[in-house]
């Protein structure tokens, strides 16, 4: 019952290819373990749950893991980005693009030029 609300959480642990993934339904509450990829992975899973569930959800228990604490996220670039755009995804504001660059200089000379399939480390901030 609470695996059918909460299908759109499980699916994106999938989606992201979470690791160690458990599920269990225990006395009303849905307990998920696993561990993502980067800290932007397990704040998209948990952004998802308070979706589904809301804000403070008392159905639902998840024990998320980060595997890679020493940046927030790993971007593959694709065609028409930049990293203004790319920062406004991930920290809300396009002028920490600065912060990207400095952490990708290198493989980046220059802030205004990337490739595609690059992929760029997204600084925890």
């Amino acid at each position: 019952m609470l695996q059918s609300k909460y299908k759109e959480v499980l699916d994106l642990g999938q989606a992201l290819e979470i690791k160690d993934g458990d599920v269990q339904e225990e006395n009303g509450v849905l307990k998920v373990s696993g561990t993502a990829k980067t800290q932007y992975e397990k704040n998209t899973l948990w952004d998802k749950i308070k979706e589904v569930g809301g804000e403070a959800p008392s159905d639902i228990q998840a024990d998320i893991k980060v595997e890679d604490t020493s940046v927030f996220h790993r971007h593959t670039v694709k065609s028409g980005e930049s990293l203004s755009k790319i920062a406004k995804h991930y920290y809300g504001d396009a002028m920490k693009y600065k912060e990207i660059f400095s952490a990708n200089t290198s493989i980046l000379k220059n802030p205004d030029i990337i490739h595609p399939d690059q992929v760029l480390v997204i600084p925890n901030l």
